[in-house]
């Protein structure tokens, strides 16, 4: 069974910098999780959930206009990790981060990681 876990959320001030983690388990052979289209999505309050960014197999990033430069994503395949740094957040960046990790109708998600920036 394929389980993402995000981590690096918390409070942060206005301007400053986060890193979010996600590790997927259950998937035991590399070259199975080097196929995956690895994502970032976030839902503020009252919100849809909208994509962040995400990157491909071929490494090809993927990245929502509001990110505007401030965000990217990488990603580890032996480690079956990916990540999303994040500088200048702003309070608009509030909201529950979650990692997606998808192959064609194959979709697996976190279980989500807030960030909150506030003064």
């Amino acid at each position: 069974q394929v389980q993402l876990v995000e981590s690096g959320g918390g409070l942060v001030q206005p301007g400053g910098s986060l890193k979010l983690s996600c590790e997927a388990s259950g998937i035991a052979v590399t070259s199975t999780f080097n196929i995956y289209t690895l994502g970032w999505y976030r839902q503020a309050p009252g919100k849809q959930r909208e994509l962040v960014a995400d990157i491909s197999r071929l490494y090809n990033k993927n990245y929502a206009d509001f990110t505007t430069g401030r965000f990217t994503i990488s990603r580890d395949n032996a480690e079956r990790q990916w990540y999303l740094q994040m500088n200048s957040l702003q309070p608009e960046d509030t909201a529950v981060y979650y990692c997606n990790a998808n192959f064609g109708e194959i979709d697996y998600w976190g279980q989500g990681t807030l960030v909150t920036v506030s003064a």
